[in-house]
């Protein structure tokens, strides 16, 4: 009779290979191996893309003409100034120090900001409450009831407003001077998309992810084009054609003759192959299509193709419309905000950052650059401050502010609060000294009246 090992089950006499201290070091470095080009793999597909570069994408360089009123007023007609939607106003004389002229509000919350048409402010509350205010010392003209939720800015042509409302979901036109409904229509949606009005049409996105072309004069439809997802932004408009981003993460250009889509590009998102929703509405300058994305990042595209030209990560969200400019002494710039904190200055031409502003609270709205000052409002803390578009330095705080900062007719600038606007009149270094000996004369005055009625009260000594 053969007697078998009792660790070998063949009768080899051998162990088992998960005995075998060679073989199971070997196995277990196998499996590792994979594990980690598993994981490599993984890794790759579900983080966080990378920037983007291609200073091949065209860059189209002109330079704004120099805007100088001299008998009249300049007209901020329509959502971030006009239909590119950069929010640069290259205005001489508005800058800091300023004398606050008059005050409007402390009434409900003013999301979005207010336009200024030949002396005349038009906006709508958060309640839906349309205004209109004069320029020369903030008085209400007239006011209507106009839905129960809104935050967009109208758009001014020919005479009349053209309002988009979320609730109920509407768009409607309203004679400019009185205030009267010419025509509403309503929508199957919700809809926060400043309407930008071109050519006798009116174009706007919807939460149901449709932008609409419809006649300004009676608000038939003309065309509707679907996107990939719920549009929050104001169209921009150049050259025949439409730029909305949407909440699917993509970009589109719309022919604003036909509603036919010419490109569409996608944002490259987050970690974990999540999208980049877009909010922020675009602006178009120097032949490309800049926004902000729920990624994070500050986007470049060529508006002619949808190449992306570059990306620019921030630290989080970015609601805020870029403003885009090319100030005295500076590269063509971006400037945006982000929920990180912090407002961006960045080279239209490549994406680099000429210069970071910490804000010490989140930039939800858009920025507006006036003359040579970039104006942004925090969220948190409620203040609005002005920045050197060429330094990147403070030059300018203001007590209130939370969304949108501001816009100007070239005569005054018009601060927008969390629910008042505030009109700023520029003044020289020696009349702002002066206001300040004046103001502070006139505190001393009060202080030695008051003490002067209070010893006439007590009466002479001793009694």
């Amino acid at each position: 009779m053969t007697n078998t090992p009792i660790n070998s089950p063949n009768g080899s006499g051998k162990p088992p290979w998960y005995r075998q201290r060679g073989k199971v070091i070997s196995l277990i470095a196998v499996v590792l191996v994979a594990a980690g080009a598993i994981a490599l793999v993984a890794w790759n597909e579900l983080k966080r893309p990378d920037d983007v570069s291609n200073p091949d994408v065209p860059f189209v360089k002109t330079k704004p003409k120099q805007v100088v009123p001299k008998d009249r007023t300049i007209n901020w007609s329509t959502f971030r100034l006009n239909p590119q939607r950069t929010g640069y106003l290259p205005v001489n004389g508005i800058h800091p120090p300023f004398k606050r002229v008059w005050k409007y509000g402390d009434q409900p919350l003013l999301e979005f900001p207010p336009i200024v048409v030949d002396g005349r402010l038009y906006f709508v509350d958060n309640d839906g409450n349309a205004r209109a205010l004069r320029a020369d010392n903030g008085r209400e003209i007239w006011h209507r009831k106009i839905a129960d939720l809104n935050a967009s800015t109208p758009t001014y042509a020919r005479g009349r407003l053209y309002i988009v409302n979320l609730e109920p979901g509407h768009v409607l036109s309203m004679n400019a001077k009185n205030g009267r409904i010419i025509w509403e229509k309503p929508l199957p949606c919700r809809s926060e998309s400043s309407p930008a009005v071109i050519r006798q049409r009116v174009y706007f996105g919807c939460e149901n992810g449709v932008l609409y072309a419809l006649k300004a004069r009676n608000g038939k439809e003309v065309w509707e084009t679907s996107v990939d997802g719920a549009i929050k932004g104001a169209p921009a408009y150049e050259d025949g054609t439409l730029f909305v981003g949407d909440y699917g993460g993509v970009v589109s250009a719309v022919r604003a003759k036909t509603g036919e889509i010419k490109w569409q590009s996608d944002s490259l998102g987050g970690s974990f192959g999540r999208a980049g929703s877009f909010y922020s509405t675009p602006a178009v300058a120097y032949g490309r299509v800049y926004l902000g994305s729920n990624d994070g990042r500050v986007y470049s595209f060529d508006k002619n193709t949808g190449e992306l030209a570059w990306t620019y990560s921030t630290g989080d969200w970015v609601y805020s419309g870029p403003s885009v400019a090319q100030v005295p002494g500076t590269p063509p710039t971006v400037y945006i905000g982000s929920f990180d904190g912090n407002v961006y200055a960045l080279n239209a031409r490549s994406g680099e950052a000429r210069w970071t502003f910490p804000m010490g609270g989140q930039v939800i709205g858009s920025l507006s650059v006036i003359g040579r000052t970039v104006y942004a409002a925090t969220f948190d803390g409620t203040t609005t401050y002005g920045i050197s578009a060429k330094s990147g330095r403070k030059v300018f705080e203001f007590h209130t502010g939370a969304y949108m900062p501001g816009i100007s007719d070239g005569e005054k600038l018009y601060l927008v609060g969390y629910s008042s606007i505030h009109a700023m009149k520029p003044i020289t270094l020696k009349q702002l000294r002066a206001e300040r000996r004046a103001k502070e004369a006139r505190k001393a005055a009060r202080q030695k009246a008051r003490k002067q009625a209070a010893q006439n009260q007590a009466g002479p000594s001793g009694q």
